[in-house]
């Protein structure tokens, strides 16, 4: 499996970058989209019969604070934080980020006014901003052996613990596809994206009009998209940072790109497919979902973190659910056309500047919890339905889009690459993106408003 370790020798002039750019925030690269924080979802029982963790019983008494950015598991954080205080006496006081903060926004706030959360879930991307003038230094906890090519350093240094792994690719409903076409549908039979095509076209002719779903949101076009021509330069963490630096800098020209031209061909395919073609920008988000568990699609561009809305639409978790890669080409030998992407998307800093040492020792053992405890273990993985980053986590989500994801990460067909990019990234490049996918301007202009974006990052 390939290694995310982000290499500060890589990243340092985006660091740069991002630390010059906090008054507005920094985002990473593929967060998901916010859920209802209020929504009540039907946890799996957890076993609490068996519990070997060793509390550290001076700690009982002690409040600590988690400020949460990933809005779909507020409830089960707050779940989670009240089974560890029955065992430990520490009481998890879980805070949601609000709709219309960003994560860095809202914790850089909180910093100023003196009152920091003990922990904070933030992006990869705000954790290096914060790392060392905020955080404390977690490279010596047992977990990290745990959670080896999911760790982000600076400096040689951990400041931050990967709560989860997050992917994303085609999702297809094998039910749909074999209903239509009257045949099994094995998705491993697709190597190229004439290959996918040509199962498209078979579809049509079958009678499913329009077989894919798009998503117009900028957040969908100008990040889970258009990241892959940097995440793809050659499926890591720090080739993202390199690709990213070259166009930067003007050394790579994107419209000789390989990776830029093999994006946009996947994407027109997408486009020209699309159930809303005909009013691209007037896709509804959660339509898409029913539209692919109703079978009126049989694909839709998303990640693991759609299943909720799927759910919602009477998904059941034994449904046939599972991920096609982004085909760029048509070599079967390129990693693109038969990995998908996953990685850790979200990181929880612990606050090194205001906690006091009581409050820093009870959260390293709730993040240990986690990790070490029976409980900790379940709750991660079947109350949070989180796909765990670490090795000796013996659970398996239960849902099946992370499942699969969970699958292809064990079987190595996952690649493990996060680009690091500014905040306003996904949303200024996410309107070019619209303007494309509605037809209001090609290929050309496209790659010069993505070329000028990083022409003015210097």
């Amino acid at each position: 499996m390939k290694k995310a370790i982000i290499s500060i020798v890589v990243i340092v002039a985006l660091l740069a970058a991002l630390v010059s750019a906090a008054a507005s925030g920094v985002r990473f690269g593929f967060a998901s989209n916010p859920d209802d924080p209020n929504e009540v979802d039907e946890a799996e029982p957890i076993d609490t019969s068996v519990d070997t963790f060793e509390y550290d019983q001076s700690l009982a008494g002690t409040t600590i604070t988690l400020l949460n950015s990933k809005a779909e598991i507020q409830n089960a954080l707050v779940e989670m934080g009240e089974e560890f205080e029955k065992k430990s006496g520490v009481h998890v006081e879980v805070m949601p980020v609000t709709d219309g903060d960003s994560p860095y926004t809202k914790v850089v706030s909180l910093y100023n006014s003196g009152n920091p959360p003990t922990m904070s879930i933030l992006d990869t991307t705000d954790v290096i901003a914060l790392a060392e003038a905020k955080a404390a230094d977690l490279s010596d906890e047992p977990w990290l052996a745990e959670a080896e090519g999911y760790l982000t350093e600076v400096n040689g240094k951990v400041y931050s613990f990967p709560l989860c792994i997050e992917g994303r690719g085609i999702i297809y409903n094998q039910k749909v596809i074999e209903d239509t076409l009257g045949e099994p549908f094995d998705p491993s039979s697709l190597h190229t994206l004439d290959d996918f095509v040509a199962l498209l076209d078979r579809l049509v002719a079958a009678g499913l009009e329009h077989p894919v779903s798009l998503a117009m949101e900028d957040w969908s076009l100008g990040a889970h998209h258009l990241q892959y021509i940097y995440e793809t330069y050659d499926g890591t963490s720090d080739g993202a940072a390199e690709v990213i630096n070259q166009i930067k800098s003007g050394e790579l020209d994107l419209t000789t790109y390989d990776r830029m031209s093999q994006f946009l061909d996947m994407f027109d395919v997408l486009k020209k497919y699309n159930v809303a073609a005909a009013d691209p920008l007037g896709a509804d988000y959660d339509e898409m979902a029913i539209d692919l568990v109703d079978g009126k699609t049989a694909f839709w561009f998303n990640g693991n973190w759609a299943w909720p809305n799927m759910a919602e639409a009477d998904a059941e978790e034994d449904d046939a659910y599972g991920f096609l890669p982004y085909f760029m080409n048509n070599d079967p030998d390129d990693f693109v056309n038969y990995e998908i992407q996953a990685s850790p998307s979200k990181q929880v800093m612990l606050d090194g500047i205001v906690a006091t040492e009581q409050e820093q020792a009870a959260a390293k053992e709730f993040l240990n919890w986690i990790v070490y405890s029976e409980i900790g273990q379940q709750m991660l993985v079947k109350t949070c339905s989180i796909i765990p980053p670490f090795q000796n986590n013996p659970y398996e989500p239960s849902d099946p889009l992370s499942r699969d994801i969970y699958n292809h990460v064990h079987e190595g067909t996952a690649f493990n690459a996060s680009a690091i990019v500014p905040n306003d990234h996904w949303s200024v490049l996410g309107a070019a993106m619209q303007k494309y996918l509605a037809g209001r301007s090609d290929r050309a202009e496209l790659i010069a408003s993505i070329e000028d974006y990083w022409a003015q990052q210097k």
